[in-house]
């Protein structure tokens, strides 16, 4: 068996301590009892616990769970349809169709959160968190499509003319055949618009009015007068309630995957 050479293996482990030190370093410093960061004075969970009496965050974090809760629903459902109702179209446009869905996917965000903008301004509707759902909501539907529609490309058929054969209604055989079969895909769904939502900064900044902010624009009005322990400690808050996001959406897409 051929060796593999030292310096490949070598700039794998440069390469990644490049990437996770920042993150391995703000984790570590949201422990930090000193107020200036660069300087060590001790663990403490001083941080932690501003971060529980303050009021703003709180308020922060409940708007970007609200947002987050009824954009992944919204994205599921609507999603979800779109991939069933064109699950037996057989028309040239579909292929169009599917493309244009997934141009929210290509279109840089800053793109997308200028033309939000620019359309609830025409149409005169009020900035808020109607405005913050509906624009989350636009750029997580493709990705939702896309893994439910992955989904049921990979149904067989027969599944569903055994089902009716067996005298089973339209809504009976969704309900006991496709759903089920298409549950992970909805699941995965799930749990990435949560944590596309959740995260956002780009788009909520274009989208948000002046009374609504989410915790990641919180986070980033706060990084304008410097870093501080208490944004180390929010941002691996964030940082876990990502990461458990990203796991339970990888543990749901590998079920996923070996069903197929």
């Amino acid at each position: 068996m051929k060796k593999l050479s030292r310096g490949p293996i070598i700039f794998l482990i440069i390469l990644t301590l490049l990437n996770y030190l920042p993150i391995i370093l703000t984790v570590v410093y949201s422990f930090n009892a000193s107020k200036i960061t660069s300087v060590w004075g001790g663990l403490s969970l001083t941080w932690y616990r501003q971060l529980l009496n303050d009021n703003d965050l709180k308020k922060s974090l409940i708007n970007s769970l609200i947002v987050a809760f009824f954009t992944c629903n919204f994205a599921v459902i609507i999603g979800t349809s779109a991939a069933i109702a064109m699950r037996n179209t057989k028309l040239w446009i579909d292929n169009v169709i599917s493309y244009f869905s997934t141009l929210p996917i290509m279109i840089p965000e800053i793109i997308l959160g200028m033309l939000f903008m620019a359309i609830f301004s025409f149409i005169n509707l009020p900035f808020g968190f109607v405005t913050l759902i509906i624009a989350h909501t636009s750029f997580c539907i493709p990705y939702v499509f896309l893994l439910v529609r992955a989904r049921l490309v990979g149904m067989d058929p027969s599944y569903e003319e055994a089902a009716k054969d067996l005298g089973a209604s339209t809504f009976q055989t969704f309900r006991d055949i496709i759903f089920p079969y298409i549950l992970p895909g909805i699941l995965s769904g799930v749990l990435l618009s949560f944590a596309m939502s959740f995260d956002d900064v780009v788009i909520s900044i274009f989208t948000t009015g002046p009374t609504v902010n989410t915790l990641a624009i919180k986070i980033y009005t706060k990084m304008k007068t410097g870093v501080t322990p208490e944004i180390n400690a929010l941002a691996t808050i964030i940082l876990i309630i990502t990461m458990i996001s990203v796991i339970l959406y990888e543990l749901v897409n590998r079920k996923n995957i070996t069903k197929i």
